[in-house]
């Protein structure tokens, strides 16, 4: 069974996940072992539902509770399906949330990434009030830096990481002023 309902778009519905989902395990399990996953953003080590709960744990949920923002579980209204995830971090380094998002590879290049983003930008304007959120991204990731310029970040600088080896680019989008606190 699905979490809380964080936002929803035609095609789209994203869900607070829990680690007594086992949909939800195995989601993350699924994107955390993609070879666009590892290559682009990082490999966790994740290996078992056991451990993918736990990376929920120690992650989006302990976000949850601590931000009252995280990472969502995107599902295709259509289908039911699972395709990735998407929604805030808050990162080591970084003075404010970083927008994330991942899909599975047999979902990518159908707008889904694009239209979850833009309703998690939505949240953070209205619900959350933010002022602005950050992404970071390897130089290297074209379409991921094309996805963020679309939504309407800019480039801000390289910036290097705690524990992470090598540089990134940082993006910024500033949020409508009407909504922030």
């Amino acid at each position: 069974m699905p979490g809380q309902v964080v936002a929803e778009t035609p095609r789209l519905c994203l869900h607070a996940m829990s680690d007594r989902n086992d949909d939800d395990a195995a989601l993350m399990l699924a994107l955390l072992n993609d070879p666009g996953f590892i290559r682009h953003i990082a490999d966790r080590g994740v290996r078992t539902l056991d451990q993918a709960r736990a990376y929920l744990r120690d992650g989006a949920l302990r976000s949850y509770a601590e931000h009252g923002f995280g990472m969502y579980a995107v599902r295709r209204k259509d289908t039911g399906a699972l395709i990735g995830n998407c929604g805030l971090v808050r990162r080591e380094g970084l003075d404010g949330p970083d927008l994330g998002y991942a899909l599975l590879p047999m979902h990518a290049g159908q707008g889904f990434a694009h239209e979850a983003a833009q309703a998690v930008i939505a949240d953070a304007a209205t619900r959350l009030r933010l002022g602005r959120l950050q992404a970071i991204v390897n130089p290297d990731n074209v379409a991921s830096i094309g996805l963020l310029q679309k939504l309407g970040f800019e480039f801000d600088k390289m910036i290097v990481l705690p524990h992470i080896e090598h540089a990134l680019d940082l993006f910024h989008l500033p949020l409508p002023k009407e909504a922030s606190a």
